[in-house]
Parts: C-alpha cells; sequence; structure tokens
C-alpha cells in the first residue's frame, strides 16, 4: 500500500510556516516593482509587496494522468517511461544496458538549495519533489484519448522513438490498452492525418464535450482517483480566430459549443470539459488553446490551466541560449532548427497552417529577452 503522508524530509521553523494534520499552511511576500511615468517624462520604480498564503495538503491524492494524443509519439514516450521506472525495467542499446531513471523531470531530477549548515558551513541540496508533499510519477494511473484505435503495443512500435528491447519488455504491462475515442477536425490539423482518424467522437461539439465529460468522470470513477490532471499532447492544430461574440467570454464560448460553431478547436472542447469537471489541465502544444472564453471559463470555476508547448527540448535550449547571449551583449540574428524525430509530428507539421502555430511558439519564447535589450533591438530594428 503507498503511504499517502510521506515523512517530510525537513521542517522549516518560521513564524510564516505552520504545520496541520492535514496541511502546509505558508506566508510568502512577494516583492517587484512598478514603474510609471512623470510629468517630465521620467520613470519612476515603485516597490511594491503582495502578500499570499499558500496550502499544501500533507495527503498526497491518488491520481490520474489522462492523456489527449495517448498513442501519439509524445503519449507513448511519457507512458513507456513511467511503466519502466515503475517497474524497474532495464533494456539493452547498441550502447550497453540502459537503467530507468527520471533525468530530465524538473520535478524528479533537480535540487534546490535548502540553506547552510549552521555549524558547519556546508551546503544543504534536497530534491525538488521533496520539498513537499508531491505526486509520485510511478503511482500514475495512466489512460486518455486518440484519434487512432490503435492499443498501444503496436503504438509504440509506430511512433519508432523507443528501444525495441524496451518495448518488448512493456508488452505485458500494456495488455488491453487501448485509447478512448478522441475528437477529430480536419479543419485544424493537418489533411495528412486522415488516415488515422478511425477512433473519433461523432456528432456535435456540444455532443463531443458531454462525451469528454462522461470519460474524465468514468475514469476517475473506474480507477478510484481523486485527482485527475489532463494533458495535451496531441497533433498541433492551427490558431483558432478570436471572435468577439463567440469565444471572447466564458458565456460566449459555451454558446458557441452549443451552437457547434466551427471555430471552436478540440483542443478547446477538451479544456473546457477539464474545467467544468474540475480537472487541471495542461496543453502541451503550440495553438491558442485557451481563447479568452477559456480562461474566463478557468477563474470562474478556480481551476488551473496552463501551457503553451511543452519546450522540454530544443525549445528550450534556444531560449536559455539567447538569454545567455542577450544578457551578455550579444545579438542573436537568427534562430534555425529541425526536427530531429520527424514522425507523425513532422508530417502534421508540414502543413503550413500548423507549422504557423509552432513557428509562432518558438518565437514567442524569444520575445522577452529580445524586449529587455533595447540597445541590441532598437525599436523597429
Amino acid at each position: 500500500m503507498v503511504d499517502n503522508k510521506p515523512t517530510p524530509l525537513f521542517k522549516v521553523n518560521s513564524p510564516n510556516v505552520t504545520y496541520t494534520e492535514d496541511a502546509i499552511h505558508s506566508k510568502y511576500s512577494y516583492q517587484t516593482t512598478f514603474v510609471t511615468t512623470d510629468a517630465s517624462g521620467s520613470l519612476v520604480a515603485e516597490p511594491v509587496t503582495s502578500d499570499f498564503e499558500f496550502v499544501t495538503q500533507t495527503k498526497v491524492p491518488r491520481t490520474g494522468l489522462m492523456m489527449v494524443g495517448l498513442g501519439g509519439n509524445n503519449g507513448t514516450t511519457v507512458t513507456a517511461g513511467i511503466i519502466a521506472n515503475r517497474e524497474n525495467i532495464s533494456w539493452k542499446t547498441r550502447l550497453g544496458v540502459q537503467t530507468p531513471n527520471y533525468f530530465g523531470s524538473l520535478t524528479q531530477a533537480s535540487t534546490v538549495h535548502l540553506g547552510r549548515d549552521l555549524h558547519s558551513g556546508k551546503d544543504h541540496h534536497v530534491p525538488l519533489a521533496k520539498m513537499v508533499p508531491m505526486v509520485d510519477p510511478n503511482t500514475f494511473v495512466i489512460g486518455g484519448w486518440d484519434i487512432s484505435a490503435m492499443p498501444m503495443i503496436e503504438a509504440m512500435d509506430r511512433a519508432q522513438v523507443l528501444e525495441p528491447d524496451l518495448i518488448n519488455q512493456l508488452k505485458p504491462h500494456l495488455q488491453g490498452m487501448v485509447p478512448l475515442p478522441s475528437i477529430y477536425d480536419p479543419d485544424f490539423i493537418a489533411s495528412n492525418q486522415a488516415d488515422r482518424a478511425d477512433n473519433v467522437i461523432p456528432g456535435t461539439r456540444a455532443e463531443q464535450l458531454a462525451q469528454i465529460r462522461s470519460d474524465i468522470t468514468t475514469f476517475r470513477a473506474n480507477n478510484a482517483c481523486e485527482q485527475l490532471i489532463i494533458v495535451w499532447t496531441a497533433n498541433t492544430e492551427r490558431f483558432a480566430e478570436i471572435i468577439p461574440g463567440h469565444n471572447d467570454t466564458a458565456d460566449n464560448l459555451l454558446r458557441a459549443i452549443e451552437a457547434n460553431h466551427p471555430e471552436v478547436s478540440p483542443s478547446t472542447i477538451f479544456a473546457v470539459a477539464s474545467i467544468l469537471e474540475g480537472t487541471p489541465f495542461i496543453n502541451g502544444s503550440p495553438q491558442n488553446t485557451f481563447v479568452p472564453g477559456v480562461v474566463e471559463l478557468a477563474e470562474r470555476y478556480g481551476v488551473l490551466i496552463g501551457g503553451d508547448d511543452f519546450k522540454s527540448g530544443q525549445t528550450k535550449i534556444k531560449s536559455v541560449l539567447v538569454d545567455f547571449l542577450v544578457g551578455a551583449g550579444i545579438k542573436p540574428l537568427s534562430i534555425t532548427s529541425y526536427n530531429h524525430l520527424g514522425n507523425n509530428d513532422g508530417m502534421n507539421l508540414s502543413a503550413p497552417s500548423q507549422f504557423r502555430s509552432k513557428e509562432i511558439s518558438k518565437s514567442n519564447v524569444v520575445d522577452d529577452m529580445v524586449g529587455s535589450n533595447p540597445i541590441l533591438y532598437k525599436e523597429g530594428a
């Protein structure tokens, strides 16, 4: 049986932190600076402090992870990684035997500087996963949706990401794992995806929304999940138009779904379903899933949403490098890259409207850095 109340690695001795039977309460003061312009045109900087109180439950809930695009490259890789770590599966590669780990995971493989030892002066670093009670990814209950009905065993072969020896050892743990039907709208993803779309939810957008909500409720009940997280790992969609009266407010968006408005994307339907079911939703692709109506709906229901492409690979590296270069007074003039794996992701992005979503996402990560240095990047230059 999993201990849902892990023993804390440390405790904080501070008047701003209190411990109860079920929660950790902490007060935090966030300091920033607001800038205004006076009558002479000079900038006026004013320090501002905002006080927050955070409540962290000490009991870790049984958590389900539902992925949209479960049978795709991302979904199969995440599933394989979790199972390999959970079952401690090692596999042969041309370079030798590989053992499972969570290297590359911010929560599982990074540390935080806790402080300096009062007597020896030694620095103490603790795993981020031990800072507060946190879900162990090995305990995730995995499920999700895909427009392809291919069982996960075959989908891992199709993705061509994992080593054959690892796939063979995973197969006993994937028996009977088949994605739920998903939403297919050929107007939002590339036409070359049509051949994969044999597992789709029929009906209007309102009927699709009702089915997704039912899937969430059923998965939660069947697996006794106390919490769910839904992640969009599916294909990149084209950008949805922001249309006043249709998706600019929460109420307008809900009415647009009932009216089966063609500019409501599949990813937005999944986000709305998640919000209405009180489930956090993470968008792992670069399209504008979170139209203004979705944001307002999430605020109304107090549901966490986030994400604008995963940015875990080359996009992250580029943003780190640009930050370093611009901070050092060096002016990058262009950024180029290519899709190393290709696969279905590259096939989908071969369509101009889908590639445009990726292009916007990749350029946005450097906007703040470019805007931070008007010496290197003069306005209009």
